[in-house]
């Protein structure tokens, strides 16, 4: 059973930063990209960052310049870096996993984190 966990959330002062961290366990053989995503109360799932397995990144408009998201292969976990945090950055934000393969001759399947909750204080 393939899962992910994600850790490093918490409440911080505006400016603040934090770094997420997301490890995906189970049996493994590949996984192609791998993202944060938040949500807001009341708002809808949002992109914040991607990154595929040769290392491209993907960045929301809104976080580019603060936030960085690296991964560890060999772990198999995904890391988002938070910095000059802002209240509107408040959100419960979830590790995705996409086209996880268990074996080379199965098809990629996604998964998805629980959350962790970050909240920025003014």
């Amino acid at each position: 059973q393939v899962q992910l966990v994600e850790s490093g959330g918490g409440l911080v002062q505006a400016g603040g930063s934090l770094r997420l961290s997301c490890a995906v366990s189970g049996r493994i053989f590949s996984i192609n990209a791998m993202g944060w995503y938040r949500q807001a109360p009341g708002k809808q799932r949002e992109l914040v960052a991607t990154i595929t397995s040769g290392g491209s990144t993907k960045y929301a408009d809104s976080v580019k310049g603060r936030f960085t998201i690296s991964r560890d292969n060999a772990k198999n976990t995904v890391y988002l870096q938070m910095n000059s945090l802002k209240p509107g950055d408040t959100a419960d934000y979830y590790c995705n996993a996409d086209n996880v393969r268990r074996n080379w001759y199965e098809n990629g399947m996604e998964f998805w984190g629980k959350g962790t909750l970050v909240t920025v204080s003014s």
